[in-house]
């Protein structure tokens, strides 16, 4: 399954969809995790704590290539 993780663009929040830890344990079960690049900065998960797990860092979450 693929899984998307775009960036939030509401004002003001702060939260990610799936952390870096969680994205680590999709990837175990076989899952492609694609991360919209920024979009764990203002949670403190910058693009390499996800890349360093496994998941790929896209320009729009729901990218397919």
């Amino acid at each position: 399954m693929f899984i998307g993780v775009p960036l939030e663009t509401v004002a003001g929040e702060t939260r990610v969809a799936v952390t870096p830890e969680t994205a680590k344990k999709l990837k175990a079960q076989g899952h492609t995790v694609r991360v919209q690049s920024g979009a764990g900065v203002k949670a403190a998960s910058p693009d390499g704590a996800y890349t360093a797990v496994g998941a790929e860092i896209t320009d729009a979450a729901g990218a397919y290539g």
